[in-house]
């Protein structure tokens, strides 16, 4: 198995076992392994079947239900977002898009991890879920990255982690199957690409099966810690991807 084979695979595995765990992250993980070799299409790509994939598998194993209410205005906001972020992928300077968005999670959530009370915004209602969606639906189009916002505002939100794991497990599954309809509408996906989507599904079965089970018994303290600590860790692993290319500009 050649070198960029094992980094799939073990992206995959990696990234499967947290989505599992978390409801979210596949493609900040994923990413994490993923940006250092493969073609950022490629890349981008990958997260997109593997987070569609790994929900798939993890909205089967942990059935928490939905209030429809809560959840429209995300997936209204999604669905309006994902055909920008889709249009913006050939054009998106992938290098600054993971400084900002790293720089943002990596200021932010190891704050709201050491706050003893986390500050809990209850302004803007269904609007402010609604743009939260908008900024989902545009990262998901960029490469399959719709948890990370939703994630980090539903713990803003305060809700547990029950009904937070509702909303962004089926905001994600919502708006990864539209985005990769998109990018098989729009010819992104290729016949070439295909081995490695089998590739990545093998890889991801498992351990997502098992993050999902892990998930059932753990506490709502411990589960915001996992989720920041996860926001936090994929921050640092897009700054470590960005910095470098950004510095041999220079």
């Amino acid at each position: 198995m050649d070198s960029m084979l094992w980094v799939v695979v073990v992206g995959a595995v990696v990234a499967g076992f947290v989505q599992g765990l978390s409801g979210f992250a596949f493609g900040l993980v994923a990413m994490s392994f993923w940006a250092w070799t493969l073609d950022p299409r490629l890349a981008a790509t990958l997260v997109v079947f593997g987070s569609l994939t790994g929900q798939v598998i993890a909205a089967v194993s942990v059935r928490r239900g939905f209030d429809m209410k809560c959840l429209l205005p995300f997936v209204l906001g999604g669905l309006a977002g994902i055909p920008l972020g889709v249009a913006l992928l050939p054009r998106m300077d992938m290098a600054w898009f993971r400084l900002v968005l790293g720089g943002l999670l990596v200021l932010w959530c190891p704050a709201m991890l050491m706050a003893r009370h986390l500050p809990r915004i209850t302004a803007g209602g269904r609007i402010a879920d609604a743009v939260v969606g908008l900024a989902g639906g545009v990262m998901g189009g960029l490469g399959g990255f719709t948890g990370a916002l939703p994630t980090l505002w539903c713990t803003l939100r305060g809700m547990e982690k029950d009904a937070q794991r509702a909303i962004v497990q089926n905001f994600n599954l919502s708006m990864l199957l539209v985005t990769m309809g998109s990018y098989l509408a729009t010819g992104i996906v290729t016949r070439a690409m295909l081995p490695m989507f089998g590739v990545v599904a093998a890889a991801l079965l498992v351990p997502t099966l098992l993050g999902a089970r892990l998930y059932i018994g753990i506490s709502e303290a411990a589960f915001r810690r996992v989720v920041l600590g996860l926001l936090t860790a994929s921050g640092v692993a897009m700054l470590a991807a960005s910095v470098p290319r950004l510095l041999a500009r220079l």
